[in-house]
């Protein structure tokens, strides 16, 4: 019950709709106990002395106690439901607030599939035992403790004869419970490597098809859902096992009561009516002993499904608020890195290495370098993605974990390399940084960005729904929408990540001529590959393998004959090539 003990402050606030349904299964199993009570009352004490005019009497007795009993199932339902849908409420919220918060390092080894799976399949596997469960297995004992007091009153020889065999009936019960639970963890894993596949495909389609990979991935996929139904048959193998043998054992407690039974009705030692009455009781036992199997099950689901939340809910938080009631009104974006190493893997090569430079407000600093030289790695510690092994990030003289995370974040705005855009309007992705934002205000921005021409003649203009990802937009399209976010929220800190990767030269251009008025009085990160998107900046930092091994402004880096200029002749020499032959031919 560990689990459910750690998972209690997500449904003891609803304590008082679980104690109601109880109060209902209460009165629903006294009223079912009261049956068989009725059926041998009914023949010892009307049918066979020939009391047929009490006979409509007790049928109309017997219909308001079946009317009151439908009252009670009502209540015990709906308060069963209405507990374990409002705890779930809660958990869902938490699990969702939770991964809002975790730091890229989750993400990093998480798979979104698995992470589908765990907040709809789970989280409805611990809210049916919620719902269910809890409230089947009171049922279970209820009844079974009130059968056997009614079956010893009536005849403890007959009773203790026909519950000779439900010690064995326990004992398979529990062996059930052993095997089942570690196999329906088994499907709950298997299920999410399943979710997480179909997922990266779909998110993936493009570049699937390009590469007429559609059967090397129907080929996975199947692997996956191999997988998932093995699990599936190992679980059925043991249903299939365990529950005939179940029933078996509560035939042979039939066939004791009906022989027995007979013995002492022939002798005169039980009325028919009691032996009838026994019939229906021991039904009342074996019945729920065998459900008590199913109840096992949801109980083995629910907490393979409550253990695997509890996984995200436990996970640490390794970003977090060193002052959370701090607000920073005002930031003026003086970025200073001092001495500054990140390692994002534990014991394996370093991102970034003793990395130091000084960045004044209005500052624009170019980062410049071959993919994975860590440019993105110093613009992800600034915003405290993650948290450096040694050294210190400072803004404006601050250590940047003094600052509120939220309101750090606020004043750096970003334009990633591959913008993402929600499946809203495009006025809404623009203001999605600033919600509060006017329309004039949200135009100007799209304007800027050299965006509002386009938006202009789609359908529906700013008000124009995207798709999935930005579906319907060019790659260009897309990255002006997110330059427009970015200069909406009015940042202090500006970081451009390849911005302008997915534009044609003629629109980088514009957007650079735009970006320039935007990046007056802030300071600017320009990542990039193509020099001619950061030879204007103030000073550019060229990376290799995590360290700065070039900084300079453009015309002194090519004078220094370095790294840079190496970088320079690539890009610029291959291009007067390409123009001369041209002209040749």
């Amino acid at each position: 019950m560990d689990t459910f003990k750690k998972l209690q402050e997500y449904y003891w606030p609803f304590k008082k709709y679980f104690f109601w349904s109880l109060f209902s299964l209460l009165f629903v199993t006294g009223i079912t106990l009261v049956y068989p009570i009725v059926l041998q009352q009914t023949i010892d004490n009307v049918i066979a002395p020939g009391l047929y005019e009490l006979i409509p009497y007790l049928a109309i007795g017997f219909i308001l106690l079946m009317g009151i009993k439908a009252v009670a199932v009502y209540f015990q339902q709906y308060m069963g439901d209405y507990f374990g849908i409002s705890t779930v409420y809660n958990v869902r919220n938490s699990i969702y607030k939770k991964l809002q918060r975790l730091s890229f390092h989750y993400y990093d080894n998480a798979k979104t599939g698995d992470l589908m799976s765990r907040l709809t399949a789970d989280v409805e596997g611990f809210r049916f035992f919620l719902s269910f469960g809890f409230a089947e297995l009171l049922r279970i004992f209820l009844l079974v403790l009130g059968s056997l007091s009614v079956m010893f009153f009536y005849s403890v020889p007959l009773a203790l004869v026909t519950m000779a065999a439900m010690p064995f009936l326990i004992v398979v019960v529990f062996q059930f419970d052993k095997r089942v639970h570690p196999a329906f963890r088994g499907i709950r894993k298997s299920f999410g490597r399943m979710n997480t596949r179909v997922q990266e495909n779909i998110s993936g389609m493009n570049t699937v098809k390009s590469l007429s990979r559609e059967d090397f991935e129907i080929g996975r996929y199947s692997v996956k859902g191999e997988d998932y139904r093995q699990n599936y048959l190992h679980t059925a193998k043991i249903w299939a096992k365990y529950f005939p043998l179940m029933e078996f054992i509560g035939n042979v407690c039939v066939v004791a009561l009906l022989g027995f039974g007979g013995y002492l009705v022939i002798n005169g030692e039980l009325s028919p009516g009691e032996l009838l009455a026994f019939f229906s009781l021991v039904w009342y036992i074996i019945g729920p002993l065998m459900n008590f199997g199913f109840v096992v099950n949801l109980f083995s689901q629910a907490k393979a499904s409550g253990e695997r939340l509890l996984e995200i809910l436990e996970s640490e938080d390794e970003i977090l608020d060193k002052n959370p009631a701090s607000k920073n009104e005002h930031v003026k974006g003086h970025v200073t890195f001092k001495d500054v190493t990140l390692t994002y893997v534990k014991d394996d090569d370093e991102a970034l290495k003793k990395i130091s430079f000084d960045a004044p407000p209005g500052k624009v600093v170019g980062l410049i370098g071959a993919t994975g030289s860590g440019k993105t790695s110093i613009t992800q510690l600034i915003t405290r993605f993650y948290e450096p092994e040694e050294g210190e990030v400072l803004l404006d003289g601050k250590s940047v974990k003094d600052y509120q995370l939220q309101e750090l974040r606020k004043h750096i705005g970003f334009v990633l390399q591959e913008p993402f855009l929600f499946s809203t309007t495009i006025k809404d992705n623009i203001a999605y940084g600033n919600p509060e934002a006017s329309m004039e205000e949200i135009i100007d921005a799209a304007k800027r960005a050299q965006a509002h021409d386009f938006i202009m003649e789609m359908p529906k203009g700013y008000d124009t729904k995207l798709g999935e990802r930005g579906m319907g937009l060019s790659g260009g399209q897309k990255q002006r929408i997110s330059i427009a976010r970015a200069i909406l929220i009015n940042p202090s800190i500006l970081v451009l990540d390849d911005a302008t990767s997915a534009v044609d030269m003629e629109t980088e251009f514009r957007i650079q001529k735009a970006l320039k008025e935007v990046m007056k009085d802030r300071t600017t990160f320009i990542i990039a590959h193509r020099i001619s998107s950061l030879k204007h900046a103030d000073e550019i930092l060229v990376l290799e393998d995590g360290e700065i091994v070039e900084r300079g402004k453009h015309e002194f880096l090519l004078e220094n004959k370095g790294p840079y200029q190496r970088i320079y002749d690539i890009q610029y020499q291959d291009k007067e090539k390409i123009l001369g032959n041209q002209q040749h031919a």
